[in-house]
């Protein structure tokens, strides 16, 4: 499990960031995604997702993200695509927060074994808009995420994502803004269906004191 082994220590690497440089906030987010082949080959698919994210203690929902997709598979290792997303942020005190995103995705595989062990890179370059006005935002952001199996049935989940702001606008912070770390279990639910509860480490760089978010990541997956 030498992966496993490297892909840990780069996450532990930033999680290692000194604790009292930043705010602490308990979150729970929930997600659900569903892909559909659109296409007898199975080439073409679409993907849609919603995810409610309770903040501020998980006492309110601070933040919710609808996001569609258009995917098509040039291979068996590399699939490309773009959509557009609305993202609702309501943070306390602050006057909500309306963005419509249009993004252009390739993801790739760079390890699969063909027993389970998959480490894939989902490059995502996003334009944001705000109905609160500003510039353009264009943000920048690489998963590498790593899929291990732990039994027959389950596998352990595991990512890393930096978000980079390519320009500095209103709502777009330039350079690293955001960087997420997860942990968690795939378990399947029914036949295509699947159930990724697991741990989110989200670090937020502020004008101010930075803000260091604690997940419970809750998130169901359905292919057809």
């Amino acid at each position: 499990m030498r992966f496993l082994a490297m892909f840990g220590a780069m996450c532990a690497a930033f999680m290692a960031l000194p604790a009292a440089a930043a705010e602490d906030d308990f979150n729970v987010w929930g997600g659900q995604f569903v892909f559909v082949d659109i296409d007898e080959e199975g080439d073409w698919f679409v993907r849609a997702e919603a995810q409610e994210r309770l903040t501020q203690d998980a006492d309110r929902l601070g933040q919710l993200l609808l996001r569609s997709f258009v995917g098509y598979r040039l291979n068996a290792k590399t699939t490309i695509g773009g959509g557009y997303a609305y993202i609702l942020t309501d943070p306390v005190g602050p006057t909500q927060i309306n963005e419509h995103r249009t993004y252009q995705e390739a993801t790739f595989t760079l390890i699969d074994n063909g027993r389970g062990l998959r480490l894939t890179s989902r490059n995502r370059f996003e334009q944001r808009f705000f109905e609160e006005g500003g510039d353009t935002g264009l943000r920048y952001r690489n998963q590498i995420q790593l899929r291990a199996p732990i039994s027959e049935q389950n596998s352990l989940v595991l990512y890393t994502e930096p978000f980079v702001g390519v320009n500095e606008t209103r709502f777009n912070r330039g350079g690293v803004a955001v960087w997420r770390n997860f942990a968690g279990v795939s378990v399947p639910l029914a036949e295509g269906v699947s159930f990724t509860p697991g741990y989110l480490n989200q670090y937020v760089v502020r004008d101010g004191e930075d803000r260091m978010d604690h997940i419970m990541d809750l998130g169901v997956t359905a292919r057809f």
